[in-house]
């Protein structure tokens, strides 16, 4: 039986207009003029709304090419139910205003045999933002060709789970009809987000975010997930989706398929000069297989 998720943000987070939204991820994708690569086997992008975050979302999703991917992983945070565990999708079909994608429900049965993942009622899939803001973009790219996904909602998980969750992926990752879109804002600076690191020897405040967003994106282009470990620790950053991304990591490193990632654009949603302002960092990055 069908069990429809909802575009439970559509409307709000980004047009429910069809059109309208067809219209603007096809212009965002044009102004980012990447060339679409058979090689991208994954991409890092963010999850805020599209006003915010929508034309440096292009920087991910313009360089797929859809010809060969059948199967969509995507690895999103919570950002409101916490599990130390990554939880599957109960529902058997993802809507979007310009297309629907259907689940996977074969790999679905295969993760959950595995005694690893909890499973995720409806009300928790449609209260999260960090897969749903990837969908439309992906409706958009495999337009015309037959794709399915499967969401993982990724918990608080500790060290050693994140290397699990890493090695049990990586067998996909070997598979070239396999993508992997993996859901992370960076930076939030501000007192409303409890995060107020500054380094004065950057200059503005601005400049000290970059830096230390900098930072991080060079580690995760390293592809090492314990370094990366080793600098959210020591500098906090609140990268929202640090568990996706070191998930991601460790699946790469698990793997035989040679990935490396590279980060393509980096934005922030206004430039902090004042303990008074805040501001969210967004960066996009496509994985590419390296040959």
């Amino acid at each position: 039986m069908e069990k429809i998720r909802r575009a439970s943000h559509a409307g709000s987070w980004y047009t429910d207009n069809p059109n309208k939204l067809s219209e603007e991820l096809d212009g965002w994708i044009r102004a980012a003029g990447l060339p679409k690569s058979s090689d991208v086997r994954g991409v890092i992008a963010p999850h805020a709304g599209y006003s915010y975050s929508g034309r440096a979302a292009a920087y991910a999703f313009g360089n797929i090419d859809p010809t060969n991917i059948t199967l969509v992983f995507l690895l999103g945070p919570s950002h409101h139910y916490y599990t130390p565990k990554c939880a599957l999708s109960t529902a058997t079909v993802y809507k979007t205003p310009i297309g629907d994608l259907p689940i996977d429900l074969e790999v679905i049965e295969e993760l959950k045999a595995t005694g690893k993942f909890e499973l995720m009622n409806l009300r928790v899939d449609e209260a999260e933002h960090s897969m749903e803001m990837h969908l439309p973009y992906l409706s958009k790219v495999f337009e015309g060709h037959p794709v399915k996904i499967i969401p993982i909602l990724v918990g608080a998980l500790s060290a050693e789970n994140e290397a699990m969750y890493g090695k049990l992926l990586a067998k996909y990752v070997d598979d070239p009809h396999n993508f992997f879109s993996v859901s992370s804002d960076f930076c939030h600076w501000g007192s409303r987000f409890n995060y107020m690191y500054y380094d004065k020897k950057y200059g503005a405040i601005h400049k000290s975010i970059e830096a230390l967003d900098k930072m991080g994106m060079d580690i995760i282009e390293t592809g090492d997930a314990d370094a990366f470990k080793q600098y959210l620790s020591e500098y906090d950053n609140t990268i929202c989706g640090r568990h996706p991304i070191s998930v991601f990591l460790h699946m790469l490193s698990n793997s035989s398929t040679k990935i490396k990632i590279k980060f393509l654009w980096y934005e922030q949603s206004s430039q902090c000069k004042s303990t008074r302002d805040s501001s969210v960092s967004y960066a996009s990055a496509a994985a590419k297989v390296d040959a």
